[in-house]
């Protein structure tokens, strides 16, 4: 058994209007993620990632705000809060409207605990 804490996170990304706060347990990566207003991450991650589109395999609960999601093929979805997502690699994202979205990624946040945020 073990538990841990967000408010000590094991990393802290924080690029612009962006904060994600991972979290390592013996079972894997989880990780807080709050997108404030006008965040989009092919303006705000895309340089730091050096790829395309997001290439991170995401399973998200939302918590708070809305998030749009386009795949590679054109694919869209929106999220919205009590919504889960699995959301595969190859897509852009970017906050709708006034409120910052907040979720928990249970997801692929191994590749991204690496980055150099």
């Amino acid at each position: 058994m073990q538990k841990k804490s967000y408010n000590t996170p094991d990393k802290t990304m924080a690029p612009p209007k962006t904060k994600i706060e991972i979290v390592n347990v013996d079972g894997g990566t989880i990780a807080r993620s709050t997108f404030e207003p006008g965040w989009k991450w092919s303006e705000h991650i895309k340089s730091t990632a050096d790829t395309k589109t997001c290439q991170i395999h995401h399973l998200l609960s939302v918590i708070s705000g809305r998030l749009k999601v386009v795949m590679d093929d054109g694919t869209e979805m929106e999220i919205s809060p009590g919504d889960v997502a699995d959301i595969p690699a190859g897509h852009d994202a970017w906050v709708v409207g006034d409120e910052p979205v907040i979720g928990i990624d249970a997801g692929g946040l191994i590749a991204a605990k690496d980055w150099k945020i």
